[in-house]
């Protein structure tokens, strides 16, 4: 015959009352769900890559290093359509000749993300240590 094993009482796990915790959870969620449509954010769109070199902005009007993105992810310097690697050399170029403002680019909205990570690559190759991205406040 088989005895029974039998566990002492006070080895018994004592319980744990949950149910304070989840009531300040719900509390919290329920604040949450209330505050969260009134809270305001910020938006801002991209500024038009079209902007032309003759209507200049406050913030470009004494920057000669201005790099636009359109729409079809081709990239302009000085009113010229130039490669990721003709811009690098551009901008070494200007870096050169002691131009050390920092280059604003106008990358349009509709541009793909990719073309903004190559630009921001060549700027960084020719030695500048920031862009200026420029946006358009909604």
């Amino acid at each position: 015959m088989r005895k029974k094993r039998t566990v002492p009482a006070e080895h018994e796990e004592a319980s744990i009352n949950l149910t304070p915790l989840i009531d300040v959870v719900f509390v919290v969620l329920i604040i949450f769900i209330l505050i969260a449509p009134m809270l305001e954010l910020d938006r801002v769109e991209l500024a038009s890559a079209a902007a032309t070199p003759n209507k200049q902005s406050a913030t470009s009007e004494n920057n000669s290093l201005n790099i636009h993105v359109h729409s079809d992810n081709t990239i302009w310097f000085h009113g010229k359509s130039v490669s990721v690697e003709q811009l690098t050399d551009l901008l070494k170029e200007a870096r050169k000749q002691g131009n050390h403002r920092i280059p604003q680019l106008f990358q349009d909205k509709k541009a793909c993300f990719g073309t903004y990570q190559n630009v921001k690559n060549a700027v960084e190759m020719a030695g500048y240590e920031q862009v200026d991205v420029i946006l358009k406040p909604h």
